[in-house]
């Protein structure tokens, strides 16, 4: 099974990858003008097709106190989005604090800020998926 990850902002999708079920590993950021999603979803189905991917695991940024806001419903949105473009399955998975734990990650690592910019979605992306693969194995 081919399973991706995704980290969706306003303009850009960090996408990470595991091939084995086990290790996720980070292949990318996709920049899009801000808020146009179908732009997004186009470019990541046709990758999910090309790559016969069976999992999308998208990142769902819920509230801290579980309320779904703007931001879990244009996750909500993509989701249908690619679903229709795709058979691939995709789960929407809470991604509280991904980004905020990707910027640590490489501030503690030494990793300049201008870099983190260019990295953080890739590599929350890569925390999304990794944390789903660490579940589902439980």
């Amino acid at each position: 099974m081919i399973y991706i990850g995704l980290d969706l902002g306003e303009k850009t999708l960090g996408i990470a990858r595991s091939d084995s079920g086990i290790f996720s590993t980070p292949v990318g950021t996709y920049r899009f003008y801000e808020n146009h999603y179908e732009d997004a979803a186009n470019h990541i189905s046709k990758y999910i097709l090309e790559e016969m991917v069976d999992v999308v695991v998208l990142g769902y940024p819920k509230h801290m106190n579980d309320d779904i806001g703007i931001r879990a419903q244009v996750s909500e949105s993509f989701k249908a989005m690619i679903e229709s473009k795709t058979k691939a399955k995709v789960v929407l998975w809470d991604e509280r604090l991904s980004t905020y734990e990707a910027l640590s990650l490489m501030t503690e690592m030494g990793i300049k800020k201008d870099k983190q910019r260019q990295k953080k979605d890739e590599l929350a992306a890569l925390i999304i998926l990794q944390s789903y693969l660490n579940r589902k194995g439980d």
